[in-house]
């Protein structure tokens, strides 16, 4: 994808009011650079748009209800102002608190069940998730690399970095056992293995 493009910018705007109480755990940083850099990796792979517009929303309808908007609302929202493609590209990598029986997950749940559903996803939410570790990860190794207390970083993941990694190299290893072999999942691998070889 190059250049300007409207439905983008929406995207961002519509991430930025729907993520606009968060910030990224541990940091002060607001919660919406998450998604526009996601959007950015997905750009410098050169995806299509639809593609970059799930990446800029794919927390959306995971971490945000607002102003009275149910779940089914934003999910009705996206799919009117995106289409179905975009939708269906962000459901696949939506965080579901329940599972199909009703039954609450937990946090590693949630994660596996994600990982799980990435065998019926579409190749765009593969890039999705692909990119949203890639940064993930990277903003992680970047934190833990300009600090003289990397302990400090560790103690705002949940696990810590033995967690942290594990996370991120079960994302890498799902990726690759559906056969998404795209280059991303080099620089995903990259970034696990230098997590797992940061000082704590």
């Amino acid at each position: 994808m190059r250049g300007y493009s409207d439905r983008v910018n929406h995207a961002l705007a519509f991430a930025a009011k729907h993520h606009d109480r968060q910030v990224r755990q541990g940091t002060a940083a607001p919660y919406a650079t998450h998604p526009a850099n996601v959007a950015l990796i997905l750009t410098r792979y050169d995806q299509s748009e639809d593609v970059v517009v799930a990446g800029i929303l794919h927390d959306v309808v995971a971490d945000s209800v607002r102003d009275g908007l149910t779940h089914e609302d934003l999910v009705e929202r996206i799919g009117r102002k995106w289409g179905s493609t975009v939708l269906d590209d962000v459901l696949a990598v939506t965080r579901r608190r329940t599972d199909d029986d009703g039954v609450e997950l937990g946090k590693d749940e949630q994660h596996d069940d994600l990982l799980g559903r990435l065998a019926q996803a579409s190749g765009g939410a593969r890039w999705v998730c692909a990119a949203d570790a890639v940064h993930g990860a990277g903003s992680l190794l970047a934190d833990v690399r300009r600090t003289i207390e990397p302990a400090t970083v560790w103690g705002r993941v949940s696990g810590g970095r033995d967690a942290a990694v594990a996370r991120y190299r079960a994302t890498l290893d799902r990726l690759q056992a559906v056969g998404f072999d795209a280059p991303i999942v080099e620089e995903l691998a990259e970034l696990v293995d230098a997590l797992a070889g940061a000082p704590v």
